[in-house]
């Protein structure tokens, strides 16, 4: 017998993406997970991304479990599972502190747990009932939790031996069917995210149908330890964070240079589409960002400002100013399609427990572009953004790209006939366009539909890069409009599209694919020139200015240090090439060529290494 899921799965694809259909889906899927809670996980889904969420979320009551077990002066709080494992918050009623030592004493207790091959079962609670389980039981925090819910709400609880947790579920039938799993970090977290509630002790893990996932699994989380991008940072000498600007960045000129190569491609692209760059006011009046829908929908994450008695927020997005330049004169149908774009420096008040290296800032610049013109233009707007990003993507190493269709979510702006229009002419371009994509139901913008271009690295991770979103709502909310070819006043429709979304998070995601290796017209010193010693000085100073001269940025390490230590450090900080000048090179008037990586391509002329850059440059 199928399941609702899998006659979804093969529904007709255009019906299964209309918004209302997504809902049942999901509604369905729900059904589906309390089926499979009261029956147990089947063996049949270990392997697919149901099961293994269903593994790590029995991992994660097994982690509670074991814990309540060591530790008789704790509460359990909330446990979900998050991409590739699981965490779980703790409240210790004492000054018990756990760290990465504890580890070891938790999972053996997990294990134990496991080889009892406890039943997991299921019970079902009226609202009164489970507030009076687990106040009989000291768990005060999941007592607020219960409250917090509807009058008449029915609840389940999943429990193996004595520990009883409240859970949507489904989990696995027994605890034998668990193993696989290893614990990873542990930090702080505020109670429901709020800074005025207790801080709680969140115990990060991961696990995996089988013992050989679970290896790759911290395989490649070693190689990304390697590859972090603060540490890469700190051997390069490209930016560094301190406390006294949380989430904020401290560019160092090499890291600055590379940065601004960035800006230059994407500012070489938007002259190519025919994009005005403009520059917006950091900060807005408060009454703006209401009109706009932004002060309801995302004022927790927005820096405000009280100045002359008069209430400011720093902006968190550059759209609502984009219209402001749109609306600054009277608009022609002939001025459509008008596209604006802006390297525009956004601030978010990000909770601190959140911010991680350039991943995810308090301040970051986007760039950032928002299209004015007729729904005739949408389909020409939209199909050349995501002809050019895929190119684009390509030119920075990215070959893997997909894309998700994102759908009305909860909380938003506009009517639903507004959406239903929004959302089928986003698909019928998406189908036209002749590509695979995927739906992502109630993941839009709070004004829009959107397209995520999603980047695949070398580790095999997915980063959410470029959008695109049509917006039929915020110009009408601004008072934006256009006087159309008869004469009449028209709304534009307003198309939001970012290529690489934060630079900053998009420089951290290039470091950790490269490795640090960026592409070779990023790097800020190209060829580094050493000479065996100190009687080839003047040669190496020749050599410099003239690839100088020839367009490659080069330089040389004048310390009276031995040239392999130059080259080891130099290597470290990712310099791409070196040029090594001793005495044969001097006679024969070239260089000996070795990478960075380690590879060495032996001796070549000036005239050859400024054309093998050069080439490097075009790749």
């Amino acid at each position: 017998m199928k399941t609702a899921f899998e006659y979804l799965q093969q529904a007709d694809k255009k019906t299964a993406k209309k918004a209302v259909v997504a809902k049942l889906e999901g509604e369905l899927i729900d059904l589906s997970r309390e089926v499979a809670g009261a029956e147990g996980l089947e063996p049949i889904m270990a392997d697919s991304p149901e099961g293994v969420g269903v593994i790590r979320h029995s991992t994660a009551h097994l982690l509670a479990m074991a814990v309540k077990e060591l530790y008789a002066n704790v509460q359990v709080t909330i446990g979900p599972v998050i991409e590739e494992g699981f965490y779980y918050d703790f409240a210790f009623s004492d000054d018990t502190k756990l760290t990465p030592e504890d580890f070891q004493k938790i999972e053996k207790q997990m294990q134990r747990i496991v080889k009892k091959n406890l039943s997991v079962e299921r019970s079902v609670l009226t609202k009164s009932e489970a507030v009076k389980y687990f106040q009989s039981i000291g768990e005060d925090y999941k007592v607020q939790i219960i409250n917090d819910l509807p009058e008449g709400e029915t609840l389940t609880l999943y429990g193996q031996g004595d520990f009883k947790d409240l859970c949507r579920g489904p989990h696995v039938r027994a605890t034998a069917q668990l193993g696989a799993f290893k614990l990873t970090k542990v930090a702080g977290a505020y109670w429901r995210g709020d800074s005025n509630n207790p801080m709680l002790q969140r115990v990060y893990g991961t696990a995996w149908p089988d013992q050989e996932s679970l290896s790759k699994h911290l395989e490649q989380l070693k190689e990304r330890e390697k590859r972090n991008h603060k540490r890469i940072a700190a051997q390069a000498d490209l930016f560094h964070f301190q406390p006294e600007a949380p989430g904020m960045v401290f560019w160092h000129p090499k890291g600055w240079f590379a940065y601004q190569q960035i800006i230059s491609f994407i500012r070489d692209y938007y002259k190519k589409r025919g994009y005005q760059e403009v520059n917006t006011p950091m900060v807005l009046d408060r009454s703006l960002w209401e009109a706009s829908g932004h002060w309801d929908k995302f004022q927790d994450n927005m820096f405000e400002i009280e100045s002359d008695k008069r209430q400011y927020a720093v902006k968190p997005m550059n759209c609502p100013g984009h219209v402001q330049v749109f609306n600054d004169k009277l608009r022609s149908y002939r001025d459509l399609p008008l596209r604006l774009a802006e390297f525009g420096t956004c601030h978010r008040n990000e909770p601190s427990g959140t911010l991680q290296g350039l991943m995810r800032l308090r301040a970051f610049v986007q760039d950032d572009g928002h299209v004015f013109c007729s729904e005739d233009d949408l389909a020409s707007e939209v199909g050349q953004f995501v002809s050019d990003a895929l190119e684009i993507y390509k030119r920075f190493g990215f070959d893997d790209v997909s894309i998700k269709f994102s759908t009305r979510p909860d909380e938003r702006v506009g009517d639903d006939k507004t959406w239903d229009h929004s959302e089928s002419v986003l698909e019928t371009i998406l189908n036209d366009l002749d590509i695979d994509w995927t739906l992502s139901p109630g993941e839009g913008a709070f004004y829009g539909p959107k397209l995520e271009l999603n980047l695949k690295d070398s580790l095999g991770r997915v980063w959410q890069c470029g959008t695109v979103q049509l917006d039929f709502s915020m110009p009408e909310r601004l008072g934006a409009s256009y006087i159309n070819s008869s004469g009449e006043k028209c709304i534009p429709v307003m198309v939001h599209r970012a290529m690489l979304g934060s630079l900053e998070r998009f420089m951290g995601i290039l470091i950790e694919n490269t490795a640090g290796w960026l592409p070779i017209w990023m790097q800020p010193v190209q060829v580094l020139v050493l000479g065996i010693s100190d009687k080839h000085s003047d040669c190496v100073d020749e050599l410099v200015q003239r690839m100088s001269a020839g367009g490659i940025r080069a330089e040389t390490d004048r310390r009276a240090e031995k040239i392999n230590l130059k080259i080891r450090e130099h290597t470290l900080a990712r310099v791409p090439i070196f040029a090594v000048v001793g005495d044969q090179e001097v006679e024969n008037k070239t260089v000996s060529i070795r990478l960075g990586e380690g590879k060495r391509l032996g001796a070549m002329t000036v005239e050859e290494l400024v054309a093998y850059v050069k080439n490097l440059e075009e790749q």
